[in-house]
């Protein structure tokens, strides 16, 4: 009897020292953007999209529990060193500074940061933008478009900054600020579908691919492969189309 209690206690010694003997994954927690149609928002009180349609099914397929977080979108970086997410998939740009705190996926969708306006306007190119108040989500990739866009910069008055894409667009209705720059596949989605009443100037100011950040280090690195194995799968099997024509 004492033979098998040592057996057992030098067992679970090893375990508590080494990596390998951590516990199993039973549960895939996405933080998202919970106002950023069509890639992730709240309608009937639940939360849907593009991307959470498509976290949810790479979930089922790795036979893991499912939960799309809202987040506030400027503590992504702290969600994510905190460990109360296991990855970002909301529209979540790959940019150079990000990947030196992010495992991306290769991109699985192209997107364009793009003007704006009310669709009463005369304003047809960015040339034209001249002493505007512009308004854009706070700590997002229309922000960095902005300011790595010289010409544009220089033209705009003031920014206004807003937690959400929809507050900003809020903004924009009642005239508050002049024009919004945000991501094209959210705005094209709100105008087509929710008849919102804007248009978008057609010169972007930035292209861009969205991916799925996970976090930097062996653990995060593997589940990021299998994530993207999985919804490489779902391509091959038209899975990733049949979402797509539903939101796009």
């Amino acid at each position: 009897m004492k033979k098998i209690f040592k057996i057992f206690s030098l067992v679970s010694l090893i375990c508590l020292s080494l990596t390998g003997c951590k516990k199993q994954r039973t549960k895939l927690v996405i933080g998202i953007d919970a106002s950023f149609p069509p890639m992730s928002f709240m309608q009937d009180g639940k939360i849907t999209g593009f991307d959470v349609e498509l976290a949810a099914e790479v979930a089922k397929r790795m036979n893991l529990e499912f939960e799309a977080k809202p987040i506030d979108w400027k503590n992504k970086d702290k969600e994510m060193q905190q460990g109360t997410i296991d990855c970002i998939w909301s529209g979540f740009t790959i940019l150079e500074e990000r990947e030196k705190q992010y495992a991306f996926t290769k991109p699985y969708l192209s997107n364009e940061q793009i003007l704006v306006l009310n669709n009463d306007t005369d304003i047809t190119s960015l040339s034209q933008v001249k002493n505007f108040v512009i308004g854009c989500q706070s700590y997002s990739s229309a922000e960095n478009a902005i300011n790595a866009s010289p010409s544009f910069y220089s033209s705009v008055k003031s920014i206004i900054y807003s937690d959400d894409y929809l507050k900003a667009l809020e903004d924009l209705k009642d005239r508050k600020v002049d024009g919004i720059v945000m991501d094209s596949v959210v705005a094209k989605y709100l105008i087509t579908v929710a008849d919102e009443p804007f248009v978008i100037i057609d010169e972007p100011l930035a292209h861009e691919n969205y991916g799925i950040g996970f976090k930097k280090g062996k653990e995060g690195e593997e589940l990021r492969n299998q994530v993207w194995q999985t919804l490489q799968q779902m391509q091959h099997d038209g899975t990733v189309t049949a979402i797509s024509i539903k939101w796009f």
